[in-house]
């Protein structure tokens, strides 16, 4: 990217702590992923990505999806308030919040969400309990664009992490969590380099 290219704008879209949103800020500050965050849109006024937008200068927004008469007049307000900002892409970090095609219209290829657990296997809540339940030696996370299903998208990018003897949710989850904070800016810096092709159901990424 050269001095004179704008970077891309991004908005984030989260609910709880944020983990996943300090990593794609450290990994910004650190000049390893050429993006800027426009902003950072909570509908939980208590949700600590807030405060970790605040504390580096990023617009923290708070909108209240209990105050819509719906998901999709929700997702209206979302959608403006991007465009507001001069989103490009719209990452969702830990948002716990159904996505409804008046977001995913607006922002066709461009909303991007991760998931701890190797799609297509274990979609959903509590993926990492699933997997210790079913007894796989293998999982790990996945990076993809988000459709009207759940999890359902076409993957990006997926990290595999094994699982060890003795493995409980939380530990495996703690495991899981390092590689998403690796692999979910590098699905960003694709997406910054245009890098990114999504033909059906499969992301093609071209050479650097």
């Amino acid at each position: 990217m050269g001095s004179g290219e704008k970077k891309l704008k991004i908005g984030v879209l989260a609910s709880g702590s944020g983990s996943n949103l300090q990593a794609i800020i450290d990994n910004i500050e650190a000049g390893h992923l050429p993006a800027e965050i426009a902003c950072v849109i909570s509908n939980n006024a208590a949700a600590y990505a807030l405060e970790r937008a605040r504390r580096h200068g990023i617009p923290p927004l708070h909108i209240d999806h209990r105050i819509f008469t719906g998901r999709e007049a929700y997702d209206a307000a979302l959608v403006e308030t991007l465009y507001e900002h001069g989103v490009r892409l719209v990452v969702l970090a830990g948002f716990m919040r159904i996505i409804t095609p008046v977001l995913l219209n607006a922002f066709p290829s461009a909303v991007m969400n991760i998931h701890p657990a190797l799609l297509p296997a274990f979609p959903g809540l509590h993926a990492q309990r699933q997997a210790l339940e079913y007894g796989v030696k293998v999982t790990g996370c996945s990076v993809h664009f988000v459709d009207a299903g759940t999890d359902t998208g076409p993957i990006i990018i997926q990290a595999a992490v094994p699982v060890v003897e003795g493995d409980t949710e939380s530990s495996l989850s703690a495991r899981i969590l390092v590689e998403e904070h690796r692999v979910f800016s590098e699905a960003i810096r694709l997406y910054a380099a245009g890098r990114l092709t999504v033909e059906g159901r499969k992301v093609l990424i071209s050479p650097a």
